[in-house]
């Protein structure tokens, strides 16, 4: 099943005319994010981890113990270098999540752009992105999953790019790079590292056997001619070598050159990504459970009238979600009868950050867990929205749902809303949301 392309009006090549369209959709999600977003003006959720622990280290002697130091510092530096911005509150808290929040969305459009080779295909990924309610969320709360999320997202484009061309290197070392300071923020952002070294390793080694595809054509996703000159040492600086040392170059404004803080602080991190003794949570919730949406999280639950509450549930939008899933079965069939290299890609970007989570013994898991490949399943439903012979007004009456989902969700996305406790009650369609 062939897959029509759109032709532009511009074309897709066009750095100057992309550049653009990623300045407005920037500012379009900045603003969009930022409204309301000093409200609360306490912390929730996990802000009582990370403000804290940003706050230290402007502290011109840290203090002793270090706070969180079961996380890398970079997205705690960053929420540092805000609130030396724009002081202790609310908005120096937030604003670094609002900035990466909105970067997410503009690398959601660059990685349309990698698969799609059109620009409306990839404007409705980054709307569908936006429309998910997880970025939205996630993008308003001194958390530091936004920051591996958008760093993520940039690696991934730049590896889809990359991978149609011969010579991959530079965008495979910005890969790395992206790559090393996704994990700089959370180990999870190790897992699109992950993925990217299993799909070089598996071409390699497809080709290693001289494997061919009796009609091959330039649509597959293996071709034994694939980067011809793509050597071990250049898979080395890329995949390891440069994320390496981006990852640790964030520990020296903390640690200096010291060896020994350096490799305690891995230590830490590596105990509490590996350990099996945690408490339970009442939002906790197992891997398998994170696509069907069956236990949000709830970050913020406040009254603040009779009959008012501020409320700030994750739970994702399921107008798109949900639908999310039959797309990823068309792209799994795709792949496997057609051997698309979009389709292939679309599933191993979704599939390597989510089924990583099955790999830890930790028994502790959220939904917002589920945030990086949530965000990338939207690229699932464009690919179908554009299949074959569809009318193009589908893809875009698909986003005008998504729109509708995400906007009857927003009393319960943003604090600053507000809403009743009806409507909160209307949108608990089933009880194991609540």
């Amino acid at each position: 099943m062939n897959i029509v392309r759109e032709s532009p009006s511009v074309p897709a090549h066009s750095t100057t005319w992309n550049a653009v369209i990623a300045v407005v959709i920037f500012f379009a999600a900045h603003f969009a994010l930022l409204v309301g977003v000093t409200t609360p003006d306490k912390f929730y959720f996990d802000e009582v981890h990370y403000v804290p622990a940003a706050r230290q280290m402007l502290e011109p002697v840290p203090s002793a113990p270090r706070l969180n130091p079961m996380h890398p510092p970079l997205a705690k530096q960053l929420i540092a270098l805000s609130i030396r911005s724009f002081g202790d509150n609310p908005l120096g808290w937030r604003y670094p999540g609002v900035m990466f929040g909105s970067l997410a969305i503009v690398a959601m459009y660059f990685c349309g752009l990698a698969l799609f080779a059109a620009q409306g295909p990839a404007v409705a990924s980054a709307l569908l992105a936006f429309f998910n309610q997880m970025v939205f969320v996630q993008s308003r709360i001194a958390m530091l999953d936004i920051f591996a999320l958008a760093f993520g997202l940039f690696a991934i484009a730049s590896f889809m790019h990359g991978f149609r061309k011969p010579r991959p290197q530079l965008w495979f070392g910005l890969t790395g790079l992206a790559c090393g300071l996704a994990m700089a923020c959370k180990w999870s952002g190790s897992f699109v590292l992950a993925t990217c070294i299993v799909i070089v390793a598996v071409i390699r080694l497809m080709q290693g056997w001289r494997t061919r595809f009796a009609d091959g054509n330039a649509d597959d996703w293996f071709r034994p001619g694939l980067w011809p000159d793509f050597r071990a040492t250049h898979f080395a600086v890329c995949f390891v070598l440069v994320p390496a040392v981006v990852y640790l170059a964030t520990f020296v404004p903390l640690d200096g050159w010291s060896i020994s803080d350096l490799i305690e602080a891995q230590r830490r991190i590596f105990g509490d990504n590996t350990t099996t003794a945690i408490a339970g949570h009442t939002y906790m919730s197992a891997w398998p459970s994170w696509p069907f949406l069956l236990r949000p999280v709830w970050y913020l639950f406040d009254k603040i009238g009779d009959d008012r509450i501020a409320a700030v549930v994750l739970l994702g939008n399921p107008l798109v979600l949900w639908p999310a899933l039959p797309a990823l079965a068309v792209c799994l069939r795709d792949w496997v009868v057609t051997r698309r290299a979009d389709a292939f890609l679309i599933l191993s970007f979704y599939a390597g950050p989510y089924l990583a989570w099955a790999l830890l013994p930790r028994t502790l898991g959220f939904l917002y867990y589920y945030l990086p490949s949530a965000t990338f399943a939207g690229l699932a439903l464009v690919y179908l929205l554009r299949r074959g012979n569809s009318p193009r007004w589908l893809l875009w009456a698909f986003v005008a749902v998504a729109f509708a989902g995400f906007a009857a969700m927003l009393p319960i996305s943003a604090a600053f809303v507000g809403t009743s406790m009806a409507t909160f009650n209307r949108l608990m369609i089933f009880q194991n949301w609540i």
